[in-house]
């Protein structure tokens, strides 16, 4: 990176960050408290709004939202007459799947290979930990240029809708002229990258009851209708042949225009095996940014290990629908669950329940925030130019505050490189990655509030 009085700072700050970062990713802050205990969740917050207040943030506080989780916002004044902008980040954390699978603890942060690894080091606790550092960098470089809104939500991995609900019924609190969403990623590391789109999602339950109750599958097998072999067929028929999704009323051929993802350098990404094809058709931008896509996320039945004889009198699945921008997200669920119901097989009872839900988003890339945040890249990734990717992911806030707040220009970006494996066992954060984003951020402030 270029010598640039900013960078110098947060690179001296990069140690504290660090420890910063060790301390916020020891709170196992799962919004499950089925799971993980609710103390978590709440001292990683407290966490928060206590580094607000070190960096003299008013009016801080935690927010009880709907979804009985916390979110935490604070507020710093800017010079008069200046523009404000609203810095978001999340606290809570995926869980961690198999913790015997991580080479280290999942709630330590370790580092190794050049890499700190532990839960939400990238996503996104590392976030936060990104704004901290903008914000010092200016601090310690003539100041703040701008008011600077928080808001760490508590709930985000979830997609409960919390923080979307109390914004919607306290349309004053975030209200800025900027927006920087710090909960995506680079395309690549070292490639300093936008998110121009995000897909939005649905969540749809499915219960197939058959039975009133299991049955010796060597006396009634055969005849007596198996609820887990209905439910299998009919999450099978959400895809064709190639595996694309195939939600009935719901199209799928819409192209990606914009920055490419090499096949090959996907298969690494995802880390396909060996000889397994990858599903779909068209470019892969056109099947992860553009479309569709349906996962099924969990299945009800019984384990391998210990299971019996039976015929399965029920069985309940989670299904997942990326939906892409120009599709409603809750025409999009309509579609699905009619089409869950329609599929089911044998006259099965079927119920279907929507139980999360978030619209996609597309930004105006035109906008002058954009021009300063190219501007800020070219400096903080020297010799790259900025790039307009799409997300496959969902971010349902950004379409609640685009709504909320139409006059406010929305920017993503973050540090969830493909590397980072988010959601994975094994996430990371580059911390070269963490730094350049960071004097990014405070580079941008500086030329959006001369813009």
């Amino acid at each position: 990176m270029s010598s640039n009085p900013v960078a110098e700072t947060v690179a001296s700050l990069m140690p504290r960050a660090q420890a910063e970062l060790t301390e916020l990713v020891a709170f196992k802050s799962v919004a499950d408290f089925d799971q993980f205990p609710r103390s978590e969740s709440e001292g990683a917050a407290n966490w928060v709004a206590d580094a607000l207040r070190a960096e003299g943030f008013l009016d801080v506080a935690l927010l009880d939202t709907p979804d009985g989780t916390q979110s935490v916002y604070g507020f710093l004044p800017g010079p008069e007459g200046a523009k404000t902008v609203l810095l978001y980040a999340h606290y809570d954390v995926q869980p961690p799947l198999d913790e015997a699978a991580w080479t280290t603890p999942p709630f330590e942060l370790t580092e190794r290979d050049g890499r700190w690894y532990g839960r939400g080091a990238a996503d996104c606790k590392g976030g936060l930990i990104m704004h901290l550092l903008a914000l010092r960098a200016l601090k310690a470089n003539g100041g703040v240029p701008v008011g600077v809104k928080v808001i760490v939500e508590g709930s985000e991995e979830q997609g409960t809708g919390g923080l979307e609900r109390y914004a919607e019924e306290h349309p004053e609190l975030l209200t800025a002229d900027t927006i920087v969403i710090g909960d995506v990623g680079n395309f690549r590391l070292g490639l300093p990258t936008v998110t121009a789109t995000l897909r939005g999602m649905t969540l749809v339950r499915i219960r197939i009851d058959t039975l009133e109750g299991n049955l010796h599958s060597g006396q009634f097998g055969g005849a007596a209708p198996d609820a887990l072999g209905a439910l299998i067929r009919v999450l099978d028929s959400l895809r064709a042949e190639d595996g694309s999704t195939t939600v009935d009323g719901l199209t799928g051929d819409a192209r990606w225009d914009g920055l490419q993802y090499e096949e090959e350098a996907f298969r690494k990404d995802a880390k396909v095996l060996d000889g397994v094809e990858l599903i779909g058709s068209g470019t892969v931008a056109d099947r992860i940014w553009a479309r569709p896509a349906v996962t099924v996320l969990g299945i009800d039945c019984p384990p391998v290990v210990g299971a019996t004889p039976s015929v399965q009198a029920g069985a309940r699945a989670l299904v997942s629908l990326r939906v892409p921008p120009g599709v409603d997200a809750v025409e999009a669920t309509k579609l699905l669950q009619a089409h869950l119901e329609a599929h089911t097989p044998w006259g099965a009872r079927v119920s279907t329940e929507q139980i999360g839900q978030g619209q996609p988003f597309r930004a105006d890339t035109s906008s002058p925030a954009y021009t300063a945040m190219a501007e800020a890249m070219a400096v903080a990734y020297p010799g790259e130019e900025m790039q307009s990717a799409g997300q496959g992911g969902s971010i349902p806030l950004c379409n609640t505050l685009a709504s909320l707040y139409p006059q406010a220009e929305i920017l993503l970006i973050g540090l969830s490189e493909p590397e980072a494996q988010i959601h994975a066992v094994n996430e990371s954060v580059s911390p070269d990655e963490l730094e350049r984003l960071s004097v990014t951020e405070a580079l941008f402030l500086q030329k959006y509030a001369a813009s």
